[in-house]
């Protein structure tokens, strides 16, 4: 028997592709506002206009879901904030370009999932929970690297162990993007005061810094027209 042409399959899978996206990020807006224990899978299927037999054609159950939408939401975060980390060569650049590229990430609606399910979890031992904190635990070892890297050049002066640092700078990135969601660009520009103020370093400026503005100046000799 002959299989699909080419073309049913491509679209069939693009089809699938559009059906999976929308589902996830109504299940993303859905656990951000009602939690993982409150979430209604019909309703997430209503929310992005399908039902709930496309839903569980794609997804087991509730837990399954849950893990895609972390999924997910990490692998969009990695594409809009960690490429911007990755392209800086000098950690406090790197650091820098974090902390205002999640505050930007965080004008999205769907941004405070991971948040609100790291608190609904916590002291639980849950799938989605442990798939939460293996993320937020490499995130956290990636910048105690970036923090004590720039310590050794100098750049960010002497201060408590890098993985205490790391852990209060991701806790003020967290904050400053959920309190001052959609704040633009107040948002931006408080991230960068806060994140530098628990690294150590001078402010540099009163204007607001853009996303992939430079964070280059580390000490306060820089001159500003």
């Amino acid at each position: 028997m002959a299989g699909k042409p080419e073309g049913v399959r491509r679209a069939q899978a693009d089809r699938r592709a559009r059906t999976r996206s929308a589902l996830l990020e109504a299940a993303a807006r859905g656990l951000s506002k009602y939690g993982y224990a409150n979430l209604v899978l019909e309703r997430v299927a209503g929310e992005a206009g399908y039902t709930r037999g496309a839903l569980y054609h794609l997804f087991a159950n509730k837990e399954d879901l849950a893990l895609a939408v972390v999924k997910w939401v990490e692998e969009t975060w990695e594409a809009e904030v960690g490429r911007l980390v990755a392209a800086e060569a000098d950690p406090v650049d790197a650091l820098m370009a974090l902390a205002r590229g999640h505050a930007v990430y965080c004008r999205r609606d769907v941004a405070s999932v991971m948040m609100t399910l790291r608190v609904e979890f916590a002291g639980q031992d849950h799938p989605v929970g442990r798939a939460i904190t293996d993320i937020v635990d490499r995130l956290e070892a990636d910048c105690a690297g970036l923090i004590a890297a720039g310590r050794s050049s100098g750049a960010i002066p002497p201060g408590p162990p890098p993985a205490e640092t790391a852990s209060a700078y991701l806790g003020i990135v967290e904050a400053v993007g959920i309190q001052l969601a959609g704040h633009a660009p107040y948002d931006v520009e408080l991230a960068d005061r806060a994140v530098r103020g628990v690294l150590g370093l001078p402010p540099v400026s009163a204007d607001p810094p853009s996303v992939g503005a430079s964070a280059r100046a580390h000490t306060a000799t820089e001159v500003h027209e």
